[in-house]
């Protein structure tokens, strides 16, 4: 069985490899499939470890070199912050506090920054960018529905875990992941389904990646769904029949889990009697510390007894920030927090610009749904992420891609300036006629 799972996935590789040197979208898509699915840690044999991302990449950047269709990138000013963020977290690598361990983190986060950027040269249509929502949704939801599954026939006894040797391993990254990719989904519902058993297999699927969020026994997915809870019945038409849905819903899933969950969940009460809370904050104290002494931070890859005993409280406690604030904090100083914080920030403003010059149009109102969905999946981000080391996830900021190429869209088509001198126009009325 292994074998044959090694001989396929090879077959599909790199049978994929002529159709991406001619079309390098494909490219893009069969990059993120692997990076979020990690189809490869499904096998036993030689497809394990086979550096597939890299051979998809060889052949997507030459695949671009030679390709006549046009290649830009959005035309805004937070792409130029972006590419500052991405120079600033060179220099703070250069001075690194361990700049070996700095450079090769440094090389992992390049490559994954390199392929969104890729993403954002050439995925411009409307059909691209609803491809990569896709496979986006697929490659991630594909662990949650396996995962509500899981829970539901074991009774939520056991931990949901994710693809071994990737981002999402970890259950906590896992559920983070699956409440950022549940909005894509509920998007995919609505605009890209129209048969009415794909409609309720999707809703399955939904139900499915929410028990298995809750199965990963987060406790940071835990505060963070009550939050994407919440502003996702802000966010959608019909607030009375999904809080009816959502209300119900939510009192039902945490009464099926065990005793074990409870007691993990409680913990969040007694947060100091707990050594793993404890130890992030003695943590988060070290990444402001060691923000203060450097205007760069003490670079990537930090977390040692050797730093925490120059800038934290507690120097035998030593832990990782488990958190992208303090995280990105520690590695790279304030500037490239506040960096950070104006990239998504920026993105949720973009995503929530878009809903209103689209939502007008009924041709791009799938274009201010998604733009809805984003906001919401960020704001999953920015509450769970507050307690976990996912700075450099390749998602959010496929997200802020996403984002980006909506309103650029929009533009290439008319719409986003036509729209703005009406809302320019019907804002001066009132005063006109005063």
């Amino acid at each position: 069985m292994g074998n044959i799972r090694d001989l396929a996935l090879f077959a599909i590789i790199f049978g994929l490899i002529p159709f991406i040197l001619r079309a390098p979208h494909i490219g893009v898509l069969t990059w993120s499939w692997l990076s979020y699915m990690n189809p490869h840690r499904m096998t036993w044999g030689a497809a394990y470890n086979f550096p597939f991302a890299q051979v998809v990449a060889l052949a997507l950047l030459v695949g671009i070199l030679f390709s006549r269709e046009p290649k830009y990138l959005p035309k805004h000013w937070l792409v130029g912050v972006w590419l500052f963020f991405i120079a600033w977290m060179g220099i703070s690598t250069l001075n690194a506090y361990f700049p070996e361990a700095a450079q090769l983190q440094f090389i992992k986060i390049i490559k994954i920054q390199l392929i969104i950027f890729i993403t954002m040269l050439i995925m411009h249509s409307a059909e691209r960018i609803k491809m990569m929502v896709w496979v986006i949704f697929l490659s991630v939801g594909f662990f949650g529905i396996k995962g509500g599954a899981f829970t539901l026939l074991t009774g939520g006894a056991h931990r949901v875990w994710g693809p071994p040797g990737s981002f999402i391993e970890d259950n906590n990254h896992l559920a983070i992941a699956l409440l950022m990719v549940l909005p894509l989904g509920y998007y995919l519902l609505r605009h890209e389904l129209t048969n009415v058993w794909y409609k309720r297999a999707m809703w399955l699927a939904l139900g499915l990646i929410a028990l298995a969020v809750v199965g990963s026994f987060s406790r940071g997915a835990f505060l963070s769904i009550l939050c994407v809870s919440f502003y996702l019945w802000l966010k959608t038409d019909k607030k009375l029949i999904s809080a009816l849905f959502i209300v119900p819903l939510l009192p039902i899933m945490f009464m099926f889990m065990p005793d074990s969950w409870h007691e993990r969940m409680s913990s969040i009460e007694t947060y100091k009697e707990d050594a793993s809370a404890m130890g992030r904050l003695n943590a988060w104290a070290y990444s402001i510390n060691a923000a203060n002494a450097n205007i760069t931070g003490a670079g990537l890859e930090s977390w040692d007894s050797e730093t925490f005993v120059r800038w934290a409280p507690n120097p035998e406690n030593v832990a990782a920030a488990h958190s992208i604030y303090f995280s990105v904090l520690a590695d790279h100083g304030w500037l490239g927090l506040l960096m950070f914080f104006v990239l998504f920030l920026g993105g949720f403003i973009i995503a929530r610009r878009t809903v209103r010059i689209a939502a007008p149009h009924e041709r791009y109102r799938w274009a201010a749904d998604l733009a809805r969905m984003i906001q919401v999946s960020l704001v999953a981000y920015g509450t769970g992420g507050a307690f976990l080391s996912m700075s450099y996830f390749d998602l959010p900021w496929h997200l802020l891609a996403i984002s980006l190429l909506l309103q650029q869209r929009l533009k290439e088509d008319g719409i986003w300036v036509e729209e703005t001198r009406r809302i320019k126009h019907h804002l001066r009325s009132p005063q006109l006629h005063s």
